[in-house]
């Protein structure tokens, strides 16, 4: 496996970024590109681990070992590029101005395009809605009630309105690994929950 520990230490070769990517995180940004994906694919590792330990029926020991495992891996992982910052109980990494927030959108490989939130409220919600991109079409005039903007979720008191929010959204089961992994910058349709990509690109997954 693509060890981000091997990258940092210039064992492996940083491969080429994008010009989003580029534009987003600098001269970092190749760098990235090669050690989030060891990240995902090191919780995966992890997450597969503590369900075989514990010999389940259900996977209840694989999805929570992998939603813990997926902060916890980019935190070390970016360690060094960014700065740490406590938002859930969770670690998450703040770089040059944009948050990375991991995304498990699924458990088969399906296009980003299928991401969708499985509640329309919430700390994801908010963050989403209000570090995201700016909507790409008027909302339509409808009473949606509890999902008052004025009220976000406590925790993101903590983040500076100017932060930008990167989502690392990636389809992942116990039994295939991690299928797909792209990262970019989304909104969040109220009605339906679908997350609707004003940017997304594909990142590596090597074993």
């Amino acid at each position: 496996m693509l060890c981000y520990r091997a990258i940092r230490e210039g064992r492996y070769a940083v491969g080429s970024a994008s010009q989003w990517a580029r534009e987003t995180f600098g001269d970092i940004a190749g760098e990235l590109a090669d050690i989030i994906p060891a990240c995902l694919l090191r919780a995966h590792d992890r997450a597969r681990t503590g369900h075989e330990g514990v010999h389940t029926q259900t996977l209840e020991a694989y999805g929570h070992g992998l939603y813990a495992a997926q902060y916890e891996e980019l935190a070390v992982g970016i360690s060094g590029l960014g700065e740490a910052v406590r938002l859930q109980g969770r670690t998450l990494m703040l770089v040059r101005g944009h948050l990375i927030y991991p995304l498990r959108y699924a458990k088969k490989d399906v296009p980003v395009t299928a991401a969708r939130l499985r509640r329309a409220t919430g700390f994801r919600a908010d963050l989403i809605r209000r570090h995201g991109p700016p909507p790409l079409q008027q909302a339509f005039d409808l009473d949606w009630g509890e999902l008052d903007d004025s009220e976000v979720h406590p925790d993101l008191e903590l983040l500076p309105e100017d932060v930008r929010l990167v989502l690392v959204a990636y389809a992942c089961s116990m039994e295939k690994g991690v299928m797909r992994i792209e990262w970019g910058s989304a909104e969040l349709r109220r009605e339906d929950r679908y997350l609707i990509w004003h940017r997304h690109e594909p990142l590596p997954t090597r074993d």
